[in-house]
């Protein structure tokens, strides 16, 4: 296949000097999906936006990038602009920031038609085009897309008309930063598919940026893994997935939580380096557990190097390597299709190594016997609530014993964050009923509700927003013992005990919030939330912003604090199944406003029974290229369409319900089905338990017994 782009010594300077990519050499071939990953601030983003002459402003690419031949560094604006677009486009990772907010999205996406395509189409042809290539994307309901603003859409859609108008000029490359951020499973597997399409159907080659690294497993034919602005390890995504060389590629994916089962993280120790801080040899030394000396003199290059399974992983079928050089690294070019290049000085010691040998695990989860307080520490029955004249909850059930872990999960609006809230407002819900630690929120007076705030803490998903800036962290972990009135000898102690508790260096708490890692900053949240020793700890996505490495401390802390004797009760709220696997007793699923199902987490994520729940797990991207899924496929009626006024509100999207004949249809179109047990389903049709009785009408009513 012919080379459509290839970066070569690619640098991006800022004018103080700091230098964030500092010389990548990609190669992108026709057709063909090549995934580049790595931690915040590799270098990624930075990179892609550098090949279509978008970077910031007081930035400058040096080294080459050719497009088709065509050089862009150096070319002029103008030139560049008759390239965006017909040529390479790019799909950026907040499509809200990206649009044009008074400008409706059809003709947004028509724009790109008028400025490429002679003889020019006209306005209203240019929106009809747009609204036919919604529909090869399969947007649901295209005219109505076409017709609305940026704002009126949900993230999904949002995304997807994106991808409509990059490849509405049919261009030889598509660039994705991070496409599939943020947005829920289910929708991430529908925009991964869109992308796959719209590829298939432009034959345009894909740089797939991303952190994830189950959608690159699941997307890509090549994988580039990007360290502290360069690429240091670059092979087919069978091959690095089964037998990575670099020690940083080995720690990135054995981070990774996976969803079959609980099992122990490794860690890598330490962070990235700052772009203004790189050091001279290998920048991962100071983290490398294989580093030698010759590692902190000498910068290692892409090479190379000869292929060999390791004991363990499945062996690949790529042709080998002819064997690496032992002499002085030097410079290779973009590597050569199909090849595994590895830049390390040391690659001999990783050969026949896992990353358990070279990297501290957390301690694999232990089971934890059930506890058998009568009182529960939090209770949820047949909670409603709404916002205006929008209900956002119909009826949710949750409870959690004492010294257990209950995880919230569901799509963004099924109810999940607004349930969070109505517990911490410890107020009056709008219906039903939520009792906190034995205590009816209905009947609380103010004073009482001032002394039960105490005992229950909640840890916000963004701590750059939950802690104050202007304050210290030994004055933000201090702050809820100071409104309690403690001593302030006992503050003092107690907040060097709660840095120790969530492994924190004690000079950090000298500092502010920004002079620290995200990892850090969630840490110090954490030793906030448990100062005054809550009974109740509410975690509202503490991991979602975090990167797979740092996200591996961060539930081996969670863990860790959750499971020593007279922890608090935890309710986590989570779209991540794969961090739920690690960390919760049981899950309770939502769906529009309603519980659907609950129980241990082994039952409901290894044994599902309602068909919304089989339908997240479907979607998780899994990060083993062995272990692709296919992609979901659309209902012929789209879930909008469908009349949720009665009935069940799933059935729009239920795979099941489809199967069913129409008398039984009926049943889904008219009974809601009753509330979920503390372990089963709210379906009148749900998936059987191996050994459990069946719930819903006998079948002598003339119903199918289950769905099958």
């Amino acid at each position: 296949m012919s080379t459509v782009l290839e970066l070569r010594d690619l640098r991006v300077e800022f004018g103080d000097g700091v230098t964030p990519v500092r010389g990548v050499d990609l190669s992108l071939r026709r057709g063909e999906v090549l995934g580049l990953v790595g931690e915040s601030g590799a270098g990624k983003t930075l990179t892609a936006l550098a090949a279509l002459g978008l970077l910031p402003r007081g930035a400058r690419a040096r080294g080459s990038v050719r497009l088709l031949g065509t050089e862009l560094v150096g070319l002029r604006v103008r030139d560049l602009a008759r390239l965006r677009g017909s040529r390479i486009a790019m799909v950026f990772q907040d499509p809200l920031a990206a649009f044009t907010p008074v400008h409706r999205i059809g003709d947004q996406i028509g724009e790109v038609l008028r400025i490429h395509e002679r003889p020019r189409p006209a306005r209203r042809s240019a929106r009809q085009r747009a609204v036919e290539l919604l529909t090869e994307l399969r947007v649901p309901d295209p005219e109505r897309v076409a017709r609305a603003y940026p704002h009126e859409l949900s993230g999904g859609l949002r995304q997807r008309a994106m991808i409509a108008m990059a490849v509405a000029g049919r261009p030889d490359v598509i660039v994705a930063d991070e496409p599939t951020s943020s947005l829920d499973v289910s929708v991430q597997a529908e925009i991964l598919a869109a992308l796959e399409e719209a590829r298939a159907a432009t034959g345009a080659a894909l740089l797939l940026v991303s952190h994830d690294l189950g959608v690159v497993a699941g997307a890509a034919d090549r994988v580039a893994v990007m360290y502290a602005g360069r690429v240091v390890e670059t092979a087919p995504t069978d091959l690095l997935f089964a037998g990575p060389r670099m020690p940083y590629t080995m720690g990135l994916l054995a981070a990774a939580p996976r969803l079959d089962a609980a099992h122990a993280l490794i860690q890598i120790p330490g962070a990235p380096p700052a772009p203004g801080e790189r050091p001279e040899g290998c920048a991962f030394a100071p983290r490398c557990p294989v580093a030698g000396p010759e590692c902190e003199r000498t910068a290692p290059v892409l090479r190379a190097h000869p292929v060999a399974a390791r004991e363990g992983t499945r062996a690949s079928t790529a042709r080998p390597q002819p064997p690496a050089p032992t002499g002085p690294p030097t410079a290779s070019g973009p590597p050569a299709a199909g090849g595994h290049q590895v830049a390390c000085l040391r690659p001999e010691v990783t050969a026949t190594r896992t990353a358990a040998d070279l990297y501290p695990a957390s301690p694999r989860p232990e089971p934890r016997s059930s506890p058998h307080s009568p009182v529960p520490a939090l209770r949820v029955t047949a909670l409603q609530a709404a916002y205006g004249d929008h209900r956002a909850v119909l009826h949710a059930d949750l409870e959690i014993r004492r010294g257990e872990t209950v995880a919230l999960v569901g799509e963004s609006g099924a109810g999940k964050s607004t349930t969070l809230s109505r517990i911490i407002a410890l107020t009056a819900p709008a219906g039903g009923r939520v009792e906190v630690l034995g205590q009816d929120t209905a009947l609380l007076t103010r004073s009482a509700q001032r002394s039960l705030r105490g005992r229950v803490q909640i840890v916000l998903q963004d701590p750059s927003a939950s802690l104050d800036p202007r304050m210290t962290v030994a004055r933000i972990v201090a702050e809820p013992m100071e409104a309690r009135r403690t001593p302030p000898e006992h503050i003092t102690a107690r907040v060097r005990e709660l840095l120790a508790q969530v492994e924190l260096d004690p000079r950090a708490a000298g500092r502010r919030p920004h002079q620290l890692s995200g990892g850090q900053r969630q840490r110090v949240a954490l030793a906030r939330a448990l100062a005054v020793r809550p009974e109740l700890l509410l975690l509202d996505e503490p991991v979602s912003a975090l990167d797979v490495s740092v996200q591996a401390g961060i539930i081996a802390l969670l863990r860790r604090l959750t499971s020593a004797p007279g922890s608090p009760a935890c309710l986590l709220v989570s779209h991540d199944l794969a961090v739920v696997r690690q960390l919760a007793d049981r899950v309770v699923v939502m769906h529009g406003g309603r519980t659907v199902e609950s129980g241990t987490v082994d039952a409901v994520l290894g044994r599902p029974r309602h068909p919304y729940t089989r339908a997240l797990l479907s979607a998780v991207p899994v990060p083993r290229p062995d272990a692709r899924r296919p992609r979901p496929v659309p209902p012929p009626v789209a879930p909008e369409d469908v009349d949720t006024s009665a009935g069940c509100a799933f059935r729009g999207r239920c795979p099941v319900y489809r199967r069913l004949a129409a008398e039984h249809r009926l049943l889904c179109e008219r009974d809601l089905p009753a509330p979920a047990a503390p372990a089963g389903a709210a379906c009148h049709f749900p998936h059987p338990d191996e050994g459990a009785p069946l719930r819903g009408r006998p079948a002598s009513k003339g119903r199918p017994p289950a769905a099958q």
